[in-house]
């Protein structure tokens, strides 16, 4: 393909977000394209009074960003996909996932003690109630604490004795360059499982802007897509947003598209899980749109279905209890 556009990068300031976008600019350049990256400034930025989970369900990462495309300022957007919102944005289509990093959590800790050598206790920090809700059903006698900050400063504050662990994703870790030597143990999947779209970006672009969709799409890993499509119509019928600790893992296995939901209260217990999958006999390579919309019909019905499971189990008296708290 030829284009005689640059193509305008919407980013966040952050370092995780800057070298998210560069990483998209990079791909795209590599298939001829010029690009320019425009940092903006978001409301979560800004803000450090509002609680981690309130980020995702308010959009407060995203929406000026997605307000600076649909306003022409920017032709893409990149996000970190769990920090979109499940609810569409009209004008705007999710173009491309690219192929998925890892995507658990991984605990760093003072003497670099494993969760279950952790003392009665100890203090985890943490500013999400999905994590909080896994790690106290795994371990009730631990103190979990908020912590704000990017990863530097939440190290420093481990290292400065205010914690005894904090948790990270390890997409994040990795991409910043932390090595594995500074991490203790990764939690997933046998403790915790990961946020919705966690460790996949999200690569938006204006729905009418046909050219720049077809540049992007070609970034698209069609099997990233459909498990995260999948995750994220699971939270959508959910209506849990992020104000819950709700849990979710989609993968492909050999023509399979597995999805796990889980809901736990805040404390930990109760917890419902269950896993159901979907026949997906081969994903579509990367630019075949129409075939990757019927793998994402076949991967939203799935979430749909889990979503529906887990509420008849009691997902919904979690989710309020979440909201109470």
């Amino acid at each position: 393909m030829e284009t005689t556009r640059t193509f305008r990068i919407g980013t966040r300031r952050s370092v995780l977000a800057q070298w998210q976008a560069a990483w998209v600019a990079e791909k795209l350049q590599a298939l001829g394209a010029r690009v320019e990256l425009v940092p903006l400034v978001t409301e979560g930025d800004r803000r450090q009074d509002l609680q981690a989970d309130a980020w995702t369900s308010r959009g407060i990462f995203t929406r000026e960003i997605q307000n600076a495309l649909l306003a022409g300022h920017v032709d893409i957007a990149v996000h970190s996909l769990k920090d979109l919102p499940t609810q569409p944005v009209p004008g705007l289509i999710l173009a491309a996932v690219p192929e998925r990093g890892p995507i658990g959590d991984v605990l760093l800790s003072r003497g670099h003690l494993r969760l279950a050598q952790m003392p009665p206790g100890a203090v985890l920090g943490t500013g999400s109630l999905r994590r909080q809700a896994q790690l106290l059903h795994a371990r009730p006698d631990l103190k979990i604490h908020p912590i704000r900050g990017n990863v530097d400063t939440r190290i420093r504050k481990l290292q400065a004795g205010q914690y005894d662990g904090i948790i990270l994703a390890e997409a994040g870790l990795s991409r910043l360059g932390i090595e594995e030597s500074e991490w203790t143990e990764r939690l997933f999947p046998q403790v915790v499982l990961p946020a919705v779209g966690q460790g996949a970006l999200g690569v938006e672009v204006r729905s009418g802007d046909s050219e720049t969709a077809e540049w992007v799409g070609l970034l698209d890993d069609p099997a990233s897509h459909t498990a995260v499509a999948a995750e994220r119509a699971m939270l959508f019928h959910l209506h849990g947003g992020c104000l819950a600790p709700v849990a979710a893992w989609g993968r492909m296995e050999h023509g399979q598209l597995l999805l796990t939901g889980r809901v736990l209260h805040p404390q930990g217990q109760p917890m419902v899980e269950l896993t159901q999958t979907v026949s997906i006999p081969s994903c579509p390579p990367p630019g075949d749109r129409a075939g990757l919309e019927e793998s994402l019909q076949a991967a939203e019905q799935l979430g749909f279905q889990v979503a529906e499971a887990l509420l008849a189990q009691g997902a919904d008296a979690l989710i309020r209890a979440a909201r109470r708290q």
